[in-house]
């Protein structure tokens, strides 16, 4: 035998073989424990995404058939979302995915997912689905007057479903906002955006059906009957808030019934000795005390909370009635509903529709007749037709909707009520006709255009709208710009050619022809003034202030075919980087704002 066979062995030396071995099954089980919980949450994870994706996609189409009055295809599309946004939640909250959220970095990304995931359940639980079985039992067919008039009892018994839908919804976007996106990984960071601006979506809808479904029977006199001052704004002398109100009708509702009680125009109106309402010192400095003195002036301020007050006193010392409320529309708007209810005749034997109301209303109508007197009966024949024809109930109430919104987003649609709790309800929306209001994320500008031609040549004024922002000084604050190319375009003759009545002939000092136009752009309060350049260079303007909203103000006066750009500037008060958003007095088409760099080498200082 060696010497190392008869070498005795030293006490517990195999134990201590063993143990290494042992140490190793014990790691060995525990990485392998980690590798398959961390696939249990990757898959889990994966699934997931897949189950929020689809989810979104049914939020999307759900609202849409809701939109479109398709109920049952609604509520089919919300029990479907339902499926996938609780298979979401679930997947995201069992013990290992929450034992995992206490991971440093990972975890923080598993717990945005998980509260994505129960805020998708929490909006199909408590919003889609109520809503989808709410469209069961109202429709956009009840929006359609019968004999004259809305029932109105199904609006009133739809308000707590609709309402608490609401509240369900912005709290559901109070927690998608409140979630922290420093340090999330990209695909997450990006499904939570997206995910914020689905649900922020969504609770502008709702947040608009219940206003809707409050305002609809107390507007249509629920409890009490109401009148209301309808304008119709004519584009064709621009004002801020469209045009110089040239018809006017008087539209009487109870329980639901409306009426056509009267009509007017504003050859029915004497200039008054005084303004008829105590004017705020900064419209009287900017818009004069003409605002309140002539009915053809009263859109000159672009509040039309101002507006309405200033028309509802002119209408009761004229006619010795005391509306409720003021509604203005304009030609642009008609066609809108035209395209829901389908063309209209009129007494003379025209047929007025959705493709032919714009030109026949704003530019026709002038060369077919040269009185004024006759002209006024057209176009209150036009609105009286187009009234009728609604309040037969004989139209698509899915295209009244759409006409609706769209007149309202596009400014042409704008509604003032003289009763509290109503006006409560239009604040904040497109409808109150209130200047831009900015939020957290967007600065917002309006560009308000007045005609000074005394004449009805805005037909052939061509507008463009551009913007650029750019941060330019080392403290952070944005430099904007809102940049208006405007064209005249009439034919070179167009002094000659065109009605005296069209051009003004000359009246106040504007040569036929020519088109004169006051510009004001107004800058979001805490803005600072630049300044105004036309055609690159700086020009002389009317810098000052309306509800503490800074403005620039300038007057153009353009000859047919001539064209000037005017860029007006503003340093931005807040250093937050935020969108630009710019209104504008809706025009005779529509007009869209597009995008355009700003170097800071033409930034004004």
């Amino acid at each position: 035998m060696t010497q190392e066979a008869l070498r005795p062995r030293r006490a517990g030396s195999g134990a201590k073989a063993k143990r290494p071995r042992y140490l190793r099954w014990v790691i060995g089980v525990f990485v392998l424990l980690v590798l398959a919980s961390l696939l249990w949450v990757g898959v889990r994870g994966y699934l997931a995404k897949g189950e929020l994706e689809d989810a979104l996609k049914l939020a999307g189409q759900a609202r849409e058939q809701i939109a479109e009055g398709d109920s049952q295809g609604a509520y089919s599309s919300a029990q479907s979302l339902a499926k996938h946004s609780r298979a979401a939640a679930d997947l995201t909250s069992d013990p290992v995915w929450c034992a995992y959220e206490l991971v440093p970095v990972l975890g923080a990304n598993l717990s945005v997912t998980r509260v994505l995931a129960s805020s998708v359940d929490d909006l199909s639980e408590g919003v889609l689905i109520p809503l989808a079985d709410l469209t069961r039992s109202i429709s956009l067919d009840d929006l359609k007057p019968v004999d004259g008039g809305i029932v109105l009892q199904p609006f009133v018994d739809s308000q707590p479903v609709i309402g608490q839908a609401n509240s369900q919804v912005h709290e559901t976007l109070a927690q998608i906002r409140g979630v922290d996106a420093s340090g999330l990984f990209e695909p997450i960071e990006r499904a939570k955006n997206d995910l914020e601006g689905a649900v922020s979506d969504v609770a502008a809808g709702v947040d608009a059906v219940d206003k809707a479904a409050t305002l609809i029977p107390s507007m249509l006199g629920q409890d009490s009957p109401r009148n209301y001052l309808v304008l119709f704004q004519n584009n064709a002398e621009l004002r801020s808030s469209g045009g110089i109100p040239g018809a006017m009708a008087l539209i009487s509702t109870s329980g639901g019934r409306i009426s056509l009680a009267q009509q007017a125009s504003s050859r029915d109106f004497e200039k008054f000795d005084s303004p008829v309402i105590e004017l705020p010192i900064e419209t009287r400095s900017l818009y004069g005390n003409h605002t309140a003195e002539y009915i053809q002036d009263v859109t000159f301020t672009p509040q039309f909370e101002l507006t309405g007050q200033i028309a509802r006193e002119m209408w009761k010392r004229q006619f010795g009635v005391e509306v409720d409320g003021v509604i203005s529309l304009d030609p642009v708007a008609l066609s809108y509903l035209l395209d829901a209810t389908g063309p209209v005749e009129l007494s003379n034997g025209q047929k007025l529709s959705s493709d032919n109301a714009v030109r026949l209303l704003l530019q026709d109508v002038y060369s077919m007749f040269e009185d004024p007197a006759d002209q006024d009966a057209f176009f209150a024949n036009a609105a009286a037709s187009v009234f009728n024809k609604v309040a037969s109930g004989d139209l698509n109430p899915t295209k009244l909707v759409k006409a609706l919104g769209s007149a309202a987003e596009e400014r042409r649609l704008l509604v003032w009520s003289s009763h509290d709790d109503d006006d409560a309800l239009l604040e904040g929306t497109s409808l109150s006709g209130a200047l831009p209001l900015s939020s957290s994320t967007t600065e917002a500008f309006g560009l308000y255009l007045n005609d000074a031609t005394a004449a009805k040549m805005d037909n052939y004024l061509d507008v463009k709208i551009s913007k650029a922002q750019k941060v330019c000084r080392s403290d952070g604050l944005p430099n904007y710009s809102i940049v208006a190319t405007v064209t005249n375009t009439a034919p070179g003759d167009a002094g000659a050619t065109l009605p005296e009545y069209v051009t003004g002939g000359g009246a106040s000092g504007v040569p036929p022809g020519s088109i004169r136009t006051n510009v004001t752009v107004y800058g979001p309060p805490g803005s600072f003034n630049l300044g105004v350049l036309r055609d690159k260079s700086e020009v002389g303007y009317h810098p000052t202030s309306d509800s503490g909203y800074t403005l620039s103000n300038l007057q153009v006066e353009l000859a047919p075919g001539e064209s000037t750009v005017l860029e007006f500037q503003f340093l931005g008060g807040d250093a937050q980087p935020k969108k630009m958003v710019v209104e504008h007095t809706p025009l005779v088409y529509s007009l869209g704002t597009s995008n355009i760099d700003l170097g800071c080498e033409s930034a004004l200082q």
